[in-house]
């Protein structure tokens, strides 16, 4: 499902507009986007969390070359599904 099967699907269930349905779903991206900007954790109860975690750097080996290569630090975001996400998905 991408974005606009997403946004359809919205205005589907809730009855809004397709154009509001899609402010929403903006909105609720934006959210989250700067709250993990900002090193917060997003908790939705009964779907999951996100949330960002820190990777340290490492050094790894290129496959090709053989050679010796450093990777620094990152961040990545991170979805744990909750509870009953996980019961729904696995009924």
């Amino acid at each position: 499902m991408n974005k606009t099967e997403l946004t359809a699907a919205l205005a589907a269930k809730t009855g809004f507009a397709k154009k509001d349905a899609e402010k929403a779903l903006n909105a609720f991206v934006d959210v989250v986007t700067e709250a993990l900007t900002a090193g917060e954790k997003v908790q939705v109860v009964g779907f999951g969390s996100f949330e960002v975690k820190t990777r340290p750097a490492r050094t790894a080996r290129n496959p090709r070359t053989g050679e010796e290569i450093k990777i620094g630090a990152s961040k990545a975001p991170v979805f744990k599904a909750g509870k009953a996400l996980k019961d729904t998905v696995n009924k």
